[in-house]
């Protein structure tokens, strides 16, 4: 393989991985819908169902997002009636983001979305748990060289 072989698009890893993180978007974006979410908000809301009432801090830190990337969207889903923000009375610093009792009620018609998304991929359980894992590795080694 020559060198110019190294710039060739099919040999590059980070394609794949891109173009598959776009279709797997794409893939949730008509499910999501329904629920008047968008993927982004759809991921916060899954750290908020599995642990409510956590910091804007822990949230960007869980979902690899910063504060001027996470406020917008947490004031959308404020909007929406999904959320609650609270500033923290100890440290007026930290704002507390919480579940309504309407973002509760959505984690009953969000439960369909993973069994559909695995259909969708045509993998096994798995095909699907080994991917995650392989993905999870390679992002915490690149996590950690950069």
């Amino acid at each position: 393989m020559s060198t110019d072989d190294f710039l060739r698009l099919d040999l590059q890893l980070c394609f794949p991985l891109y173009a598959a993180s776009r279709a797997m978007v794409q893939a949730y974006t008509p499910l999501l819908a329904k629920l008047g979410l968008t993927y982004p908000q759809y991921l916060v809301m899954l750290v908020l169902w599995e642990t409510d009432g956590v910091s804007v801090k822990e949230l960007g830190e869980k979902l690899y997002l910063d504060s001027g990337t996470l406020t917008p969207l947490l004031k959308r889903l404020e909007t929406l009636g999904f959320v609650r923000r609270e500033r923290s009375r100890e440290d007026a610093r930290s704002v507390t983001v919480s579940l309504t009792a309407q973002g509760k009620a959505l984690r009953r018609k969000a439960a369909s979305i993973p069994e559909a998304i695995v259909c969708r991929t045509g993998l096994s359980l798995e095909e699907l748990a080994r991917l995650r894992r392989d993905i999870q590795r390679l992002f915490e080694k690149v996590s950690r060289s950069a």
